[in-house]
């Protein structure tokens, strides 16, 4: 009696022990009971029947990666080389969910080989339709595309797709040099224009500046004209103002008024030996010429006035 006694509560030690089942956190085990499904079991402690209750699998809810290369055809027959990074997980933690999620594939790894198929096959869709040049310019749309079109299907399967990043896009090596010639020409072409543009606006301002200094010369000539004209006026109304003064003067002394020629006379003959800068000028001596040749000054400057 006392070693079935033993023996049992050996068995319900057993028992208890195989009645705990401890889950993961960010996974969540998938229970049946003879090979049919029966339950879920959150992450933490849980209590199954022992013996009956098997835990078939276990599903991660947390966010998962996969690293692709594949290759794709576009519409003028170019070769386009995709490396991609997938981001995926579990749509939710319902018990629906995670049951579609446990029996939808065999296994893990044909799931992911479904997965990977869907998004090239996806791609290689969208790129057919366009051409080399536009692949470069079109990730996000590429990305846009995928995602709209595996959503649903993603969706029957219990996933849902996070991210689709295109970290590398390249085309065979002839393809390569041809584009970089292209992207080379344009750049020169830009760089010409730009130089011409430059070199216009420069010719240009120069121009104006020129304009605007001829302007400011011709004006600034005018007023010195201007400003001559007026001091020589000035100096011809003092000295005829002067030589009046002087006559009357003369007169009322009771003085011969042909000195006041003379000393013009003088005066002129020192100005023109001073300012002659070596050029020869002749002059009549004599008294008439003498007076002959002031009386032509004063009616030069008379008319000039």
């Amino acid at each position: 009696m006392v070693e079935i006694k033993y023996i049992l509560i050996g068995v319900a030690v057993l028992l208890l022990i195989f009645s705990f089942v401890t889950v993961q956190q960010g996974t969540i085990a998938v229970v049946t009971m003879f090979g049919k499904y029966r339950r879920i079991m959150k992450p933490g402690l849980n209590i199954r029947i022992p013996f009956f209750e098997r835990l078939n699998n276990r599903v991660s809810i947390q966010n998962r990666a996969i690293e692709m290369e594949f290759q794709a055809i576009t519409q003028d027959q170019a070769n386009v080389y995709f490396k991609a990074m997938l981001v995926y997980s579990v749509l939710n933690a319902e018990e629906e969910t995670i049951k579609n999620v446990a029996f939808k594939f065999v296994d893990q790894r044909s799931f992911i080989q479904a997965l990977i198929r869907t998004i090239e096959g996806s791609v290689r869709g969208f790129v057919a339709t366009k051409k080399q040049a536009e692949i470069l310019l079109l990730r996000g749309e590429i990305v846009a595309d995928v995602k709209e079109s595996l959503d649903h299907t993603l969706e029957t399967w219990g996933f849902h797709l996070i991210d689709l990043q295109l970290n590398d896009i390249t085309f065979d090596a002839e393809i390569t040099t041809s584009m970089a010639k292209v992207v080379a020409s344009n750049n020169l072409k830009a760089a010409a224009e730009n130089e011409g543009q430059a070199l216009l606006i420069t010719k240009t301002k120069a121009a104006e500046a020129e304009g605007n200094a001829i302007k400011i010369a011709a004006q600034a000539e005018k007023e010195a004209a201007q400003l001559k004209g007026q001091g020589i006026a000035l100096f011809r109304e003092e000295v005829a103002q002067g030589m009046t003064e002087a006559a009357e003067k003369m007169k009322a002394a009771d003085l011969d008024t042909s000195l006041i020629l003379f000393s013009m006379w003088t005066e002129a003959v020192k100005e023109f030996a001073e300012k002659g800068k070596g050029n020869v000028i002749f002059l009549d001596g004599s008294v008439d010429g003498m007076e002959k040749t002031v009386k032509q000054m004063m009616g030069n400057d008379l008319l000039k006035k």
